[in-house]
């Protein structure tokens, strides 16, 4: 009987060791991150983002309708860069949540950060130039401080400390109500609108006085000259006297502003307008002054862009099924759509790229939720995404893309092997004899070149990566 009872003893023991053991490993479990699902149709509007870019870049000379506007108005290349951001806030709400340590996630922000800053220098600081030419090397009394990945850094450090330092409101349940889920992220909205409240007060409320600069351009009469630009206004957004320059011109210094804005091919400007084109003989002087279209205060306005994203990105992780999603997404999407509309059309605040104006956050960022929108039907509800592969290989893998592809790093590597003559190379040769030879037509030709040799080549080399497992995450 005594050793019957030792026997249950033992038993009971082990079971309750067997008990505590299994408590630990689900305490591990809960403690350890989880390793989440990429959301598939983020990752194909990335990749389309991407495509956009490299077409409009490289095709936007012969297209100039998907060219970035002159000034006021909003074509297909205006659409990349805010689309670029909205994608990064989504990024930013998934991303961060799978972290719960307050400091390890602040330290990871900044860290990539600082790679943003300094690919973004690298690549549009200008040290690579005139690549056809084969030409590189920067003075750093003319470096441009400003950029694509510039202000995409910008945004992601200002809106992801955001996230973190707000996040105890992630751990609460979804309140039932429409606006349940603005409540909970109240304080976003709070700084989002403080931002909108700083932007507008300093775009209207600055004086801009007269300001001159010297032509660089040596194809101008005028080079070397200095010329003076006559303002002394407040509020105005037209090319020459607005407050977005007039800033850049004081704080980053005119030598360091982007050399070729779009406004050189507005009509004011040239005859050619859309097209570049030799500038009128009635030319005013501002033609030829630079100006920085990713320029600190239009950077101030454009960390909305990110803050909407963001707030897509919590309706993702929040909102459970897809029609709640949906319907979410399609109504404020529409709804920005209509503002941003309104505004420009009403003649209260026009679309504009360059200065970022409010009209053109609510507009793209419409856009942006529409077309997410239609690829989460396609991709995550109807399970199409083998129709979108090509992108999805692109968005997995953003960064090599735009750095070799948009950033033409890999085509002047390329052109760098020449015989005998420098535009005897393998690009040039196979976009004039297979493209625009075949075809008898530049515009055509260019375009169809732009489509198979840059963005489906560089789809497949993504693809291929993706296979191997590699990928260039920052």
């Amino acid at each position: 009987m005594l050793a019957g009872m030792k026997v249950d003893m033992e038993q009971e023991q082990q079971q309750q060791h067997v008990i505590v053991e299994s408590q630990e490993v689900e305490k591990l479990e809960e403690v350890k991150p989880q390793k989440t699902k990429r959301v598939a149709s983020l990752d194909i509007f990335r990749g389309l983002t991407v495509a956009l870019m490299i077409l409009v870049d490289d095709a936007g000379g012969e297209w100039p309708m998907i060219g970035h506007a002159p000034w006021n108005g909003c074509n297909l290349a205006d659409f990349v860069m805010p689309f670029f951001l909205f994608i990064v806030g989504m990024a930013i709400a998934l991303a961060l949540k799978k972290i719960p340590e307050k400091l390890v996630a602040i330290r990871k922000v900044i860290l990539r950060t600082l790679k943003l800053l300094f690919w973004g220098i690298l690549l549009q600081g200008g040290y690579f130039h005139d690549l056809d030419k084969l030409k590189f090397g920067v003075d750093m009394n003319r470096i441009r401080w400003c950029g694509i990945l510039q202000r995409i850094a910008l945004a992601y450090l200002v809106v992801a400390i955001i996230e973190i330092t707000t996040r105890q409101a992630q751990a609460k349940e979804l309140p039932t109500g429409w606006f349940s889920i603005f409540k909970l992220y109240c304080w976003k909205w709070v700084i989002g609108a403080c931002v909108l409240v700083v932007y507008l007060a300093t775009l209207y409320g600055t004086y801009v006085p007269d300001w001159n600069f010297v032509v660089q351009n040596p194809d101008s009469l005028d080079f070397g000259k200095t010329l003076t630009v006559t303002c002394n206004v407040r509020g105005h957004l037209d090319p020459p006297c607005n407050a977005v320059g007039y800033i850049d011109r004081q704080v980053l210094g005119i030598n360091h502003m982007y050399p070729r804005p779009a406004w050189k091919r507005s009509k004011a400007c040239t005859k050619s307008s859309p097209y570049e084109g030799p500038f009128r003989d009635d030319a005013p002087s501002w033609c030829w002054a630079p100006f920085e279209p990713e320029g600190i205060l239009s950077s101030i306005s454009a960390i909305l862009s990110t803050v909407l994203g963001v707030h897509f990105g919590h309706v993702l992780i929040h909102m459970k099924d897809h029609s709640s999603r949906l319907l979410h997404w399609v109504g404020m999407g529409i709804a920005l759509l209509v503002l941003g509309i309104i505004l420009h059309f009403t003649d209260a605040i026009p679309l504009n790229k360059q200065l970022y104006t409010v009209s053109y956050v609510c507009v793209t960022s419409g856009a942006a939720a529409l077309v997410f929108s239609a690829f989460y039907i396609l991709v995550d509800i109807l399970n199409w995404k083998y129709l979108f592969l090509p992108l999805e290989w692109i968005g997995m893998n953003a960064m090599l893309v735009y750095v070799m592809a948009a950033a033409e790093i890999f085509s002047g590597f390329i052109n760098g092997w020449y015989y005998e003559d420098p535009h005897n190379t393998l690009i040039y040769w196979i976009k004039k004899h297979i493209f625009i030879g075949v075809w008898h037509s530049t515009r055509v030709g260019t375009l169809l070149y732009v489509i198979f040799a840059e963005i489906l080549f560089w789809a497949i080399v993504a693809g291929l990566l993706h296979r191997l497992g590699i990928y260039w995450k920052l």
